[in-house]
């Protein structure tokens, strides 16, 4: 399968990737712990089908001592016993706010009750920032056909 575009190609995709890449670094940084940021990268990326974003948070994870269960898990994570009640809450709020346009209403209240039990508010502004910025990296993979398969950890950190 070959890509659509080649983002590293092409001026106009450096520019904006350069500071798309950038947020990125920042949620990284951030104190949501950094096992739940992989989790629900690789939640929302199944949920896009951005086959290129699966094959880096995969391996991003196992990379940085994730388990094989719990990463082949994270698409069944409701019957999975394998995820803290935190982890639990993260991924549905990250499903919910993948699934706008289905859900017709956004994330509940119950949602976001039981994320903010788990999560301060700096933790909460960078889960929902890292809900949103998968969307966007998805949708530019998914739309450019992006192949997957070839990455390494931390090769774009």
């Amino acid at each position: 399968m070959d890509a659509r575009l080649n983002y590293f190609g092409n001026p106009t995709a450096g520019k904006t990737l350069k500071h798309i890449m950038s947020a990125g670094k920042t949620i990284k940084e951030s104190p949501l712990p950094a096992a739940t940021q992989e989790l629900v990268a690789l939640r929302v990326s199944q949920i896009n089908g951005c086959a290129v974003c699966v094959d880096m948070h995969t391996k991003e994870a196992a990379a940085a001592g994730e388990t094989s269960v719990r990463l082949n898990l994270v698409a069944v994570w409701r019957e999975a016993t394998v995820f803290t009640e935190a982890e639990r809450a993260a991924l549905e709020l990250a499903e919910q706010g993948t699934r706008i346009a289905d859900a017709a209403g956004g994330v509940t209240d119950e949602v976001w009750a039981s994320a903010a039990k788990h999560y301060d508010e700096e933790q909460l502004t960078a889960l929902v920032v890292l809900v949103s910025f998968m969307n966007t990296v998805n949708r530019l993979n998914v739309i450019t056909q992006q192949p997957a398969g070839d990455y390494e950890p931390g090769q774009f950190h």
